[in-house]
């Protein structure tokens, strides 16, 4: 039995609620297990005024964290599946997988009620391409402005009226006690949500075999197969943060429920596909929608923005 463990996550308020909520979890299993938490400054953290496009991607959420495990200096990482490139360094692994909570996108405002209301050519902002085309697929007038940073400092941009709404990850602001911040939800047949969008990560070495052991009572088995569908779907397109691709799963009934979602940037072009399969084809179900949507013309639409 390890007698301490150590936590690595990115230094904002919500990567270090998320962290804390897998401390609490492990200390509540473990009462004599000693948990620290490493707050680690990410490049993607540091280089807020460049979107994630030009620097490189999501993948610099981690960098910093999966090198904090290569060369031990921590046991675990905590992340937002939403922000795990789709390919997992090949040393590591990310055997637990938390329950999912909420997944929808939020409209966040000071004057409008509503995306509905927003006045014609209102400026919204978010940097996911995913949002963007969806909002314009809504609404072709907006005017996207790319905003990125961490939860206080978009509400901040918010607040000194440099958008008329901004529209970020519910979850973020629920998990922040933000939610009076929220004016309304996005359905997911408005706007789909990213790949694990919701769902929290245990990522460390694959060698830590006493690792995996000691957080396995954290994994969510029907969060695990449907995050595990939506990234099999996206990676089989190539999938990252500079394209407008989407995927979400659900499970009824014992059957697991994956719909995908590629567009191009002013939402003109929108190709949505959902297919079901039995729970332990979780991964095969990801690689038929992905398919499906590449015989529909993905690959045309995908063009524009891998070249």
């Amino acid at each position: 039995m390890l007698k301490s463990l150590t936590i690595a996550t990115r230094e904002s308020p919500l990567a270090l609620w998320q962290a804390e909520w897998v401390r609490k979890q492990l200390v509540v299993l473990y009462p004599e297990l000693v948990v620290h938490v490493l707050g680690i400054a990410t490049r993607a953290d540091k280089m807020l005024a460049t979107s994630l496009r030009e620097i490189g991607g999501k993948g610099l959420f981690v960098k910093e964290l999966e090198e904090a495990l290569l060369v031990g200096r921590a046991d675990v990482a905590v992340h937002s599946m939403k922000d795990m490139p789709m390919v997992f360094h090949p040393e590591l692994v990310v055997p637990v997988i938390g329950e999912r909570q909420e997944v929808r996108d939020a409209l966040v405002s000071n004057r409008y009620a509503s995306w509905q209301t927003l006045p014609l050519h209102a400026v919204v902002g978010t940097s996911s391409l995913r949002r963007q085309s969806q909002l314009r697929h809504l609404r072709a007038d907006l005017v996207m402005h790319d905003l990125r940073g961490n939860v206080g400092t978009r509400l901040a941009k918010l607040d000194k009226e440099e958008f008329d709404a901004i529209v970020v990850a519910g979850v973020g602001l629920t998990r922040l006690n933000l939610e009076q911040r929220i004016q309304g939800y996005f359905t997911t047949e408005q706007m789909l949500p990213a790949a694990g969008q919701g769902a929290i990560g245990i990522e460390c070495h694959q060698d830590r075999h006493d690792i995996m052991q000691l957080i396995a009572p954290l994994n969510h088995v029907v969060t695990a197969t449907c995050v595990a569908a939506e990234r099999a779907l996206c990676r089989h397109l190539d999938g990252n943060c500079r394209v407008p691709l989407a995927a979400y799963a659900v499970v009824q009934q014992g059957i697991i429920i994956l719909r995908g979602m590629v567009a191009n940037l002013d939402g003109s072009k929108m190709l949505q596909v959902q297919r079901q399969a039995a729970l332990n084809q979780a991964e095969q179900l990801g690689l038929e929608v992905a398919d499906e949507l590449l015989r529909q013309g993905a690959r045309e639409i995908l063009r524009e923005f891998l070249g």
